[in-house]
């Protein structure tokens, strides 16, 4: 069944290496149907892989390899919560270990330009609970932080 809503995904030519590396790396995601070009298109030729379905951590996904006209920017990331420093560090990881850049504040760039903020269920509870010091307290560490330190969050919660 075709999902009502699904997010497109523009890549210069290597959506299905790209779907393979997220469904490898995160929880339930998978590669689906990988459709190739029924003619040449502006970016390439026919029996070219152009479209592939993929899911990320259950969001359904199509990759489009449409060619170099477009790039990625921080305008659009997935956010992915994470539930303690072991599973923040294996994502952050895998991603800037395979070709990526760390960003700050939570944010990384995976190697087709894509970005990422691996996020610690700890700093989004600190920042929408009720405490708003504590809050305050957790957005300052998270500043100064790249891949986020899930100890130092706590410890800025407490004060």
């Amino acid at each position: 069944m075709i999902p009502k809503n699904t997010i497109c995904v523009w890549y210069d030519n290597d959506a299905l290496g790209a779907a393979q590396f997220y469904a490898k790396t995160f929880p339930d995601s998978s590669v689906g149907a990988v459709h190739r070009a029924p003619g040449d298109f502006p970016s390439g030729k026919e029996g070219q892989v152009l479209v592939v379905d993929f899911v990320v951590c259950g969001i359904p996904c199509i990759g489009l390899n449409g060619g170099p006209m477009f790039k990625h920017s921080e305008a659009f990331s997935f956010q992915i919560a994470t539930d303690d420093q072991a599973e923040t560090d294996r994502l952050w990881n895998a991603i800037v270990g395979n070709g990526g850049k760390e960003k700050d504040c939570g944010w990384c760039e995976d190697k087709w330009g894509l970005s990422w903020q691996i996020t610690p269920r700890t700093l989004t509870e600190a920042m929408s609970g009720p405490d708003r010091a504590a809050a305050k307290r957790a957005f300052e560490a998270m500043m100064t932080m790249q891949k986020i330190d899930v100890a130092r969050i706590d410890a800025a919660r407490r004060g």
